[in-house]
């Protein structure tokens, strides 16, 4: 493993000589605007293997995406690499149709100490819900992005990341997306405590959301990546593209469905994807991920 061809994969050529905030800011930017967040394996007879190794292989040479435990455990090595103190935490993932957090962690994050200030960086989060830099650990202080404001609120040693949602502009309205989650004003989107995790409390995890029936990940193929003013994502055969702040403080929201055909030349050309198997589309959950 190289940093310098992981600095190719991701496009940088910055500095990284002093491991400052401003750098790890300009590195996770071009993190996620060069790696999708993805679970194709799972749709086209791969599995998800929880090896820092196989990770790298996977996103930076064959050019792939990756969910939370691939990207943010990449991004952990990257970090470390550059001098930074790194932690990795453990998430839960508010399900808005049942208003609830899951049992058991199902995502992995990383805490970064800074200058005396702690840090979140998750690279891994995708679709909408992605953050465009490092976030303060703070609670109760709105910190605006790109994509909207987000903000921590800490409730008796336990933390919890919101987002206010913006109002949408849909060119061309879907009627799949709940209307609970249309109305909504801020969404939240994880639980998590400051208890540090080894990747080895995570193998269980990796495991189950590729295989469970009821995994989101087994009953959606996912595809999203962020792009310098947005977002798109390929979910089953629904492509969304969405500019953020178009105008008035409303976001800009384009879906299209794709026809089977137009699936590998979209993985390519939107995501910059080419896979090595066939992938079969799947979307039979109501979950909404926007």
């Amino acid at each position: 493993m190289d940093i310098k061809e992981y600095f190719a994969r991701i496009s940088y050529q910055g500095s990284h000589n002093k491991p400052d905030l401003a750098t790890m800011s300009d590195i996770f930017q071009h993190h996620i605007q060069a790696v999708p967040f993805e679970n194709l394996s799972i749709h086209c007879g791969e599995s998800i293997e929880l090896n820092l190794e196989a990770t790298y292989n996977k996103i930076v040479r064959k050019k792939r995406g990756g969910w939370c435990m691939e990207n943010n455990y990449l991004l952990s090595w990257v970090l470390k690499t550059l001098g930074y103190d790194v932690t990795l935490l453990g998430a839960k993932v508010y399900v808005a149709e049942l208003d609830a957090y899951p049992d058991e962690m199902d995502h992995l994050l990383l805490q970064v100490e800074l200058d005396g200030k702690s840090y979140i960086v998750d690279g891994g989060f995708g679709m909408a819900y992605q953050l465009w830099q490092p976030m303060e650990l703070i609670s109760g202080t709105d910190q605006p992005q790109t994509p909207g404001i987000f903000r921590f609120q800490e409730e008796s040693g336990t933390w919890y990341l919101e987002k206010v949602k913006r109002k949408q502009w849909v060119l061309n309205p879907s009627t799949s997306t709940p209307q609970n989650v249309e109305n909504e004003v801020c969404r939240r989107v994880y639980l998590f405590t400051l208890q540090p995790r080894d990747i080895e409390e995570f193998r269980g995890c990796n495991a189950h959301l590729q295989t469970a029936p009821d995994s989101l990940f087994v009953t959606k193929s996912i595809c999203s990546l962020q792009t310098v003013d947005g977002i798109r994502a390929l979910v089953g055969w629904k492509l969304t593209e969405i500019k953020y702040n178009y105008r008035d403080n409303m976001d800009l929201v384009e879906i299209r469905i794709l026809a089977d055909e137009e699936i590998e030349k979209t993985l390519k050309e939107k995501f910059n994807i080419t896979l090595d198997k066939k992938f079969v589309p799947v979307n039979t959950s109501r979950l909404s991920l926007f």
